[in-house]
This record gives structure tokens, C-alpha cells and sequence, in this order.
């Protein structure tokens, strides 16, 4: 398997541990999965959250200028995932922040599933991470690959929902796809100021 999943801090993975077992913070979450069995509940799939957010809708994101902000953690109840867990960067180190619901969580969980599908014939090894891109409303899994910087090369897997013009769960070089969200994005800034004079 050419996937290398990352070993998340330890003082993260206390944050999520330490939500689960505040009823408090569970009863916040509407899923009932989360309500009815909150004992049973694990964290799973450790992944490392970054953000990149251009200045302005017009500027073609770069990975370089993504920063990592925390953590999210699939949150099982038995073999099923119910949510995802949140936690951010602080100075004073990893904190819990949100529990997460919608499609997103099992939308992550078929991503990583595609990604071993995927990298399983290369000897480049990955590590993957999540990837939000808001200012183009797109959450992707990031596969980097490791060790090879000449041979391998940054693939996106966007979640569902993926934004419009974008296929959901398909692997996209990562340039291209940043690229297409610039040109989706101007077309439709364009279309809004055609919309506006008119």
C-alpha cells in the first residue's frame, strides 16, 4: 500500500476523546448515532487539516500557500461513521472544535477508500491530508507525495458536495484542479456582472 497515514498528536487526539466523553458537547450534535451511544463512540481515521484561502476569488490557490489548522478525526459508532471531529491549532497547543455532521464524513471515509484503490499500484507513498478551499466552497482529500518531489505529484480528491463544474471522488492533479476552480469562478464573476449591468 502506498497510502501513509499520519499519526495525529497525541494532545489532539485527547481533545476528541475528551468531547466524546462530555455529554455536554455530544447532546450539541443533532445525528442520533452520537445521542443514543456515546460510550461506544471512537475516533478513527486521523486526518491533518489545511486551509488555503486566496486573498481574493480571483487568485489561483497554491498548495504551498496552504496552512495546517488542526485536525478531524471520523467518529465510529461500531463499523459505522456518524460524524467527525474537529479539533484547531491554538498556542497553547490542540483543542476541540466542533463535531461535524452532513456528508462529509462519509464522503471522506470513500475518499480515503479510493486513495488506497489509487496509489496501491505506485511506489510513491502518500500521506494524505484534507484540504478546505471556502473561498471556492470545495473540501478535498490531499494525497502529497512523499520521499519522490520529481516523480509524484499532488492529486485532489473533492468531497461530496464538490462545487459546481467539479466531479466529486475522482482524483484530479492538484494544479489543474486549483486551475479549474479559478476559471469556474470567473466565469461565474462574469456572468454576475453581466447580470448586474443588465
Amino acid at each position: 500500500m502506498s497510502l501513509s497515514l499520519p499519526q495525529p498528536p497525541a494532545a489532539a487526539l485527547r481533545a476528541v476523546l475528551s468531547a466524546l466523553d462530555s455529554p455536554t458537547a455530544v447532546r450539541a450534535v443533532r445525528t442520533s448515532a452520537m445521542r443514543r451511544r456515546p460510550g461506544q463512540l471512537a475516533p478513527s481515521h486521523p486526518l491533518p487539516v489545511h486551509l488555503l484561502d486566496p486573498a481574493t476569488p480571483t487568485e489561483c490557490p497554491a498548495l504551498t500557500d496552504a496552512r495546517r489548522t488542526g485536525w478531524r478525526f471520523l467518529i465510529r459508532d461500531g463499523d459505522e461513521v456518524v460524524a467527525a471531529a474537529d479539533t484547531r491549532e491554538t498556542p497553547e497547543g490542540h483543542a476541540f472544535a466542533y463535531f461535524a455532521e452532513g456528508p462529509y464524513p462519509l464522503s471522506t471515509l470513500r475518499a480515503l477508500q479510493q486513495a488506497r484503490l489509487h496509489t496501491a499500484t505506485t511506489t510513491t507513498p502518500y500521506l494524505p491530508r484534507l484540504l478546505s478551499v471556502p473561498g471556492h466552497y470545495m473540501t478535498a482529500l490531499w494525497l502529497h507525495p512523499l520521499l519522490d518531489p520529481t516523480g509524484g505529484r499532488d492529486l485532489l480528491i473533492p468531497l461530496a458536495p464538490a462545487p459546481l463544474g467539479v466531479t466529486a471522488h475522482i482524483p484530479h492533479d492538484a494544479e489543474e484542479l486549483l486551475s479549474l476552480l479559478l476559471s469556474i469562478s470567473s466565469a461565474g464573476l462574469g456572468q454576475d456582472l453581466l447580470t448586474a449591468a443588465g
